[in-house]
């Protein structure tokens, strides 16, 4: 037997946009189509995937990153049969099982009980399977009390959570996941992750779409990022996640000219709010990369509505992990962001920060105590690059750490041999 479970050769997939009539849904799209007059709308070929190879083993767990709009929904639903390639061909060795949009297949007038038989026989489970699987899902749903009534009365967050529950029992030798690690509250989030990981455990063959790069990085050994349909990276995941993110950020640091982009929290009538962030070198110019210790500011554009008396400025660095790496209060330093109406400037100088090479990102928050709501929040704004000036001793995916440490003092005694 192979070891190959899948394999992707010269895979596209084309559409037509932009032509009214192109798709036809319904038997009266399709008749109404007949009767509309050629040229009436131009078409657009839009291709999502073009020309993809890769190959699968048996076993490996493999992620699949990139922009929203890549191709890599695309991807799976091309794997999963659910859509018809245009050109190339892909294999699989293996019955396959689809988490690619949790909750499809619900009926909103079932119940919770019927919908587990429903939903997981869309998902090619057996009845006998699904009996013998129903009081582990019911229990991982946590919607015991609630089994019994009709769906459309859940709420949002115990619709997927009963939704993930059913697929995340499915027993494939080969599972397509995409993006169901982002359905619930926090709680169950990490519980689907805890379930995901039991999954890679046990052997099977995964590919995983996420936008959750430490999910990627803790279940996969390896990557593929996917740019505008194509494979550009196929790696360890460490590596590829670092190039992406590289990529992403030297890319949007002119592409995406307002800071509300990355606005997660804005108090309503806020008095003050960030306007721009800016990452300045030692030459005093906006930069994107730097060297291991070498010093930067963050320089911040601030837009009060009325006078501030005494506010904190929290900065907090994290790595491409979403891991905080450090927190600055200005508080800590004595400084406070005492501001009348108008435009400000606030620059902190960060003098001694050891970071090792990698991509970094900058949250920001103002807030006049630490017990109510922050004027504003700025979250995953990107803040540089750190490179290392001497190669020789460092490979891309190198367990770096959080902090790199760059004064060490060796000694080493020989003994002396006859």
């Amino acid at each position: 037997m192979s070891d190959i479970a899948i394999r992707v050769e010269n895979l596209s997939k084309r559409y037509e946009i932009g032509r009214a009539g192109t798709r036809h849904d319904t038997l009266r799209d399709a008749l109404a189509g007949l009767f509309r007059r050629e040229g009436r709308g131009r078409s657009e070929a839009f291709w999502a995937l073009r020309d993809v190879s890769f190959e699968v083993k048996r076993g490996e767990v493999v992620g699949i990153i990139g922009r929203n709009g890549a191709g890599k929904s695309t991807l799976l639903k091309v794997l999963s049969q659910i859509t018809e390639p245009t050109g190339g061909r892909a294999e699989i060795h293996g019955r396959v099982g689809s988490l690619l949009e949790v909750g499809t297949g619900f009926h909103p007038e079932l119940t919770g009980r019927e919908n587990i038989y429903l939903n997981g026989a869309i998902l090619g489970m057996r009845r006998e399977e699904i009996a013998r699987k129903f009081d582990e899902i019911v229990a991982f749903s946590e919607i015991e009390k609630f089994l019994d009534t009709p769906v459309k009365r859940y709420s949002s967050g115990m619709y997927v959570r009963l939704a993930f529950a059913v697929a995340a029992h499915l027993e494939p030798e080969i599972l397509l996941v995409d993006e169901v690690l982002a359905v619930g509250d926090a709680a169950f989030q990490k519980k689907a992750l805890g379930k995901m990981g039991s999954v890679v455990e046990e052997g099977r063959t995964v590919l995983f779409v996420s936008h959750n790069m430490a999910a990627i990085r803790s279940l996969t050994s390896r990557a593929l990022c996917i740019r505008r349909g194509e494979v550009a990276i196929d790696a360890t995941s460490g590596v590829a996640i670092e190039q992406y993110l590289y990529e992403f950020q030297t890319s949007t640091a002119g592409a995406i000219t307002s800071i509300d982009y990355y606005r997660r929290e804005l108090m309503q009538d806020t008095p003050i709010k960030t306007k721009d962030i800016q990452i300045l070198g030692n030459s005093n110019e906006e930069i994107a990369v730097i060297s291991m210790g070498e010093p930067f500011e963050i320089r911040l554009w601030l837009h009060a509505t009325q006078p501030i008396d005494g506010a904190n400025l929290t900065i907090t660095l994290r790595n491409s992990r979403d891991e905080r790496v450090a927190t600055i209060f200005s508080w800590d330093y004595g400084v406070e962001i005492s501001v009348s109406p108008g435009d400000h400037t606030v620059i902190a100088k960060i003098c001694d920060l050891s970071l090792p090479p990698g991509a970094y990102y900058v949250d920001v928050g103002i807030n006049q105590d630490t017990q109510t709501r922050a004027y504003d929040v700025i979250s995953g704004f990107p803040l540089c690059r750190v490179v290392s000036e001497n190669e020789i001793h460092y490979w891309p995916d190198r367990p770096w750490g959080a902090v790199h440490v760059s004064n060490v003092i060796w000694r080493i005694n020989a003994r002396n041999t006859p």
